[in-house]
């Protein structure tokens, strides 16, 4: 019997769209079981192709139909069709663990919000909202996958989603900054008499008063995770664990190497991240 009974060729396709996208996804989900791995791949190859439609640097009106394809399949998922192995695996993935188009959707319409415009310094609200859409979103279809659909499995995906997007935002402030983006919220630039402008906000020297700020909602963010988590399934959490332990172990060497340096590369060292996943059973 194969996972989720689906073909071996459509979870073959399935599984080197994530082996081949080089990220730690592909070895960290090998300890689910087959059924929850093969979601879990599906979930993240989905992710993985709207947001390569999202990065092409096409003209939008070329993009926005290939992400409203998209949108189409998954209405047509939630139909009970399906065309191509990622949408087959998903088929069956939606009908093993409930997981619900609408967090389909939000991915898509995160991924159109980079691909339609160039962001810089978007106010509280809209971050808070790209983070939903971009982070949050595949929380919620993940925490299904994992094996729970409670609500307050749901509340670990809204923390632990803007979390994991703060991190990244200040991961890659250098970065983005390069490519005329700006994730860094408004308010809090205009408060510390940061310019707007991604280059000149790099050089000025209120910037790290501003990136200590977002660290600190970060922390709380994946503070109340933490506390939702202990209401949840301990088996089912436990690869959630797992991320926002590595994320907040990278979240610290970002403060420790601190925010005037931030063209300099951060990694969290792979002994460091075999040690998060022994503690907490994944290993």
């Amino acid at each position: 019997m194969t996972a989720l009974g689906a073909t071996q060729s459509d979870l073959d396709a399935v599984e080197t769209i994530v082996r081949h996208a080089g990220t730690s996804f592909y070895r960290g989900m090998r300890i689910l079981p087959p059924d929850r791995r093969m979601a879990m791949y599906a979930i993240y190859a989905f992710c993985r192709i709207v947001d390569d439609i999202a990065d092409d640097p096409a003209p939008f009106d070329t993009v926005l139909p290939r992400l409203n394809a998209w949108r189409e399949r998954v209405a047509r998922l939630y139909a009970g069709h399906a065309e191509a192995a990622v949408e087959r695996v998903l088929l069956r993935a939606i009908a093993a663990y409930d997981l619900r188009q609408q967090d389909f959707e939000a991915v898509i319409d995160g991924m159109q919000m980079d691909a339609e415009t160039v962001i810089v310094a978007p106010d509280l609200a809209t971050l808070d909202l790209y983070c939903d859409r971009v982070a949050a979103a595949v929380g919620r279809l993940s925490v299904r996958a994992f094996g729970d659909g409670s609500a307050e499995a749901d509340r670990v995906a809204w923390y632990l989603g803007r979390a994991l997007q703060l991190t990244n935002i200040l991961r890659d402030v250098h970065e983005d900054a390069g490519r005329g983006r700006l994730y860094l919220p408004r308010e809090y630039l205009e408060q510390a008499g940061v310019p707007l402008e991604p280059h000149l906000a790099l050089a000025h020297p209120g910037l790290p008063a501003v990136c200590a700020r977002l660290a600190t909602a970060a922390h709380r963010h994946f503070n109340d995770a933490h506390a939702a988590m202990a209401t949840c399934d301990a088996k089912a959490m436990k690869p959630a664990r797992v991320m926002a332990a590595s994320y907040a172990a990278l979240l610290g060497k970002l403060e420790q190497r601190g925010w005037t340096r931030l063209a300099e590369p951060v990694r969290v060292a792979k002994i460091r991240k075999i040690w998060i996943a022994v503690r907490y059973g994944m290993l």
